[in-house]
């Protein structure tokens, strides 16, 4: 099965999932400190991290104690940016709203799109199992 195991089935996406939660996260946390003097906007940059989750893939290797075992992965916590505003405020909180509103919308209708396109591979494989 490894012609067609999880890796080659999949692709990336999982692993976008994966990084896309994390950001929603960081994201949403930026919105509840809108408020907040002195909170500094974070984000995560995405691109940088698929292309590492993507060298990653082919060098991480866990201990698997049986042959029919899937292969397990890390969980390394993403560098964190700071964010600079646009225009920034007195009290010194560099959370702008409405860019903030952006970033989570884009990163949500992205979320969806991963999960759908994982939805329909996971579809597609076990409609292949069961032989249709």
């Amino acid at each position: 099965m490894s012609a067609l195991g999880f890796q080659n089935s999949l692709g990336i996406h999982d692993n976008a999932l994966l990084v896309r939660s994390e950001r929603s996260s960081v994201l949403a946390n930026n919105l509840a400190n809108a408020d907040t003097p002195g909170f500094k906007a974070r984000d995560i940059d995405f691109k940088a991290i698929l292309r590492g989750e993507v060298a990653k893939q082919s060098s991480l290797h866990m201990n698997e104690t049986n042959d029919r075992h899937i292969p397990g992965r890390a969980h390394d916590e993403w560098e964190k940016l700071y964010r600079h505003p646009l225009q920034p405020s007195i009290d010194g909180n560099t959370v702008e709203e409405n860019v903030e509103n952006k970033e989570f919308t884009e990163n949500a209708m992205a979320y969806n799109a991963s999960f759908e396109f994982l939805n329909g591979k996971f579809k597609g494989l076990t409609g292949a199992l069961r032989g249709e």
